[in-house]
């Protein structure tokens, strides 16, 4: 099993990562769903750049998180 490099993501590239087994659109909003039960994080991931817009992670907001989540 490879170790997880923190580097920019797409937001359904990382929620793949999480949920390799559902399809991409499922994927995504169960990462979206995670984020949102976590406290802070989804005002963490906003304070760092993040918005609904947004189609990628940065760095920082990917090891925020990981940090969060843990590692998938």
């Amino acid at each position: 099993m490879e170790s997880f490099v923190i580097r920019t993501y797409g937001r359904t590239e990382l929620a793949q990562i999480y949920c390799p087994n559902l399809c991409p659109d499922a994927a995504f909003r169960k990462l979206k769903q995670w984020i949102d039960l976590c406290p802070g994080l989804r005002a963490g991931l906003s304070a760092l750049g993040s918005s609904s817009r947004s189609r990628s992670y940065t760095p920082a907001q990917v090891r925020l998180i990981v940090a969060a989540l843990g590692e998938p």
